[in-house]
């Protein structure tokens, strides 16, 4: 994109300059709940969810880590009270209502949000294999799965995908797992204990100078090569995005057992970080669906990689990156280091998400210590772009509370941060994190 065409953009959406000055950034969607048409129903959510919990044996036995949930990889939804009493006195804010976690940084098998999305594609990629070869029927008991004559069948078939780090580790971990070649192509900034991981299980790793794009387009290139390959691709694919959605049952469920209502006088704020945007678009369409405008979702992004809040506002979606406004898609958020956003993401999150917001890395280590110090909870730097949330909410969003209505409801709302990895860093590294001063 041409210096005269970002000159235009920066004119008619004000905040680009905002954000080519590294400021923090508070976008709100205008379109959201507007009426739209999805590509696909709730329905193939609901297919997801039981095509899981068939697999549910078979993970119970390839991975004794789930026994405790019975094969069902899935996380808790806790009240984080010190959090919030530390953040309201840090910054001199009152954050109305209750502040919660999704803990998805202590989901067994792959310790991050990626787990359900990549897991359940490369699952239903098995079953589907399986199924076509007369080796499997939908009424047998998946356990079988871990017999070495069907590691031997898998082992034929390749899988590729391109990543920053935790897909590709959700990928690898179930792939060869359950036998398949497994490729993970690696962009510059992923850590280097996740390479290493993932080689410790027998996957091959291909490591890239450039970022993210790169490593998608030859995890692409190498499954266009081989009728046996199957590309997981993070950008586009409807599988991911339905794993994800998952969630978004599984949380209403949570809810109803915690007794937390969601309706006009019970507003759920919800705060999630965000990459490419697979993640978190899987995980608000589905919220949405089942919530309609008594949920509000806003993403998190770091401020040197705001991919998805500039291809939202701006409406270009994928046509635009963060370099083409001078950004450097550099942040110790290696989940979150993307310079352009999925088109397929984005076009269904223009009536869904409620907004966007930067932050910056000097926070996520902040609150990467303070939520350790307080809650005892440890997630990765990329996980509290989500914690930043509240507080962008409360010191910037007062004309969208006004304008939705929200005010006289704030203090029964909820508001619901969703964590995204930690449970799978090396404990070296958690103390380094630990004593990081951005």
């Amino acid at each position: 994109m041409n210096n005269k065409n970002i000159a235009a953009l920066s004119e008619q959406f004000p905040l680009i300059h905002q954000l080519q000055k590294g400021n923090y950034v508070f976008w709100t969607n205008n379109h959201v709940n507007e009426s739209q048409s999805f590509p696909f129903p709730i329905d193939i959510v609901y297919e997801a969810e039981a095509r899981l919990q068939r697999f549910s044996s078979y993970i119970k036995v390839a991975f004794p880590e789930t026994q405790f949930s019975n094969g069902i990889i899935e996380s808790d939804i806790k009240e984080i009270e010190a959090m919030k009493k530390l953040i309201e006195g840090r910054r001199a804010i009152t954050i109305p209502g209750k502040l919660l976690l999704k803990c998805d940084h202590a989901l067994p098998i792959s310790g991050s949000v990626k787990a359900r999305g990549g897991i359940y594609e490369i699952l239903k990629h098995a079953e589907t294999l399986a199924i076509d070869h007369g080796l499997l029927t939908m009424q047998d008991d998946y356990k079988k799965l871990h017999d070495e004559k069907f590691k031997q069948f898998f082992s034929q078939y390749k899988i590729a995908v391109g990543s920053t780090g935790n897909l590709g580790l959700s990928i690898g971990v179930m792939s060869a797992k359950l036998g398949f070649q497994v490729t993970v192509h690696m962009s510059a900034d992923a850590k280097e204990w996740k390479k290493q991981l993932l080689r410790d299980v027998g996957v091959t790793v291909i490591e890239y100078e450039a970022d993210y794009s790169e490593a998608v387009k030859q995890g692409r290139l190498e499954s266009m090569q081989n009728e046996n390959c199957h590309f997981v691709d993070d950008e586009n694919s409807i599988d991911l995005f339905v794993g994800y959605a998952v969630a978004a049952l599984r949380v209403q469920k949570q809810l109803i057992e915690q007794k937390i209502r969601v309706d006009k006088e019970h507003p759920l704020f919800v705060y999630i970080p965000c990459g490419v945007g697979g993640a978190p678009g899987g995980i608000s369409y589905g919220l949405k669906q089942l919530f309609g405008e008594h949920v509000h979702i806003f993403l998190g992004e770091p401020i040197q990689s705001p991919c998805m809040l500039l291809g939202m506002m701006t409406g270009l979606h994928d046509k635009i990156d963060v370099s083409d406004i001078g950004l450097t898609n550099e942040t110790e958020a290696d989940g979150l280091a993307v310079g352009r956003a999925s088109k397929f993401v984005g076009n269904i999150m223009e009536t869904v998400i409620s907004g966007c917001y930067t932050v910056d890395d000097a926070f996520l280590f902040r609150s990467l210590k303070a939520m350790y110090e307080q809650e005892n909870i440890f997630m990765e730097p990329s996980a509290h772009a989500g914690v930043f949330g509240p507080i962008q909410l409360i010191c910037e969003g007062a004309s969208y509370i006004e304008e939705h209505g929200l005010a006289p409801y704030l203090n029964n709302a909820h508001h619901l941060i969703w964590s995204t990895g930690g449970n799978m860093v090396p404990q070296v590294l958690r103390q380094q994190y630990l004593l990081t001063e951005k």
